[in-house]
């Protein structure tokens, strides 16, 4: 092998290893009633990575209403205690304030964030972001602003009247709470959000 092949396998080897060993190595955690909750080791955090995938009746239209509907969150995701609009771009493009319920002597948690959903023109699929704008709202007392969040939707309509997700999620909570603690239950919110998700749809 000369010096030239030699080089170029080693790079694109070296290339090759580093995209698949930044890939998240998930391992189902939950699987019930067709949701699936994923878990994976985050390398920038303590706090684990979530990923969710489930099919569910419904259309794009159908989750695009609930999920602009936001003074209803309380509803369907979890442990949220309020959430309203704080600023909206246009309808599919906004910003929102949410505060989750926290059991004492914790404090609840609470952030702002960026939601904007993208339709495929072709209407193959949708995709939503949502991710904490920090600086939009001053902090509040008694409740602890979540550092990071971010999260990300891929949907697709299999059927006329189905959509399959999958919904990844990164979060660190900020405060005191322990990462053993909130790894170890990091599954049970995703679930139920999902799961309550289904009825709404």
């Amino acid at each position: 092998m000369n010096l030239i092949v030699r080089v170029t396998y080693i790079t694109i080897f070296s290339f090759a290893f580093s995209k698949t060993s930044c890939q998240p190595n998930w391992k189902l955690s939950r699987d019930k009633e067709g949701i699936r909750v994923y878990l994976s080791e985050n390398p920038k955090s303590k706090f684990k990575s979530i990923k969710v995938e489930c099919t569910l009746q419904g259309t794009f239209d159908k989750l695009i209403s609930v999920l602009t509907d936001v003074g209803h969150f309380n509803n369907w995701v979890y442990s949220t205690k309020s959430s309203y609009i704080v600023k909206k771009i246009s309808p599919l493009d906004f910003y929102y304030y949410t505060e989750t319920f926290i059991p004492w002597p914790m404090s609840n948690r609470d952030l702002v964030i960026h939601l904007k959903i993208i339709k495929d023109s072709l209407q193959r699929f949708i995709r939503i972001t949502s991710i904490n704008e920090n600086g939009l709202m001053p902090e509040k007392d008694g409740k602890v602003r979540v550092i990071y969040f971010a999260a990300n939707w891929y949907v697709t309509m299999p059927t006329q009247k189905t959509i399959s997700i999958v919904y990844t999620i990164d979060i660190d909570p900020g405060g005191s709470l322990p990462a053993w603690l909130v790894n170890s239950i990091a599954d049970k919110g995703p679930y139920e959000t999902f799961k309550k998700l289904s009825g709404m749809l």
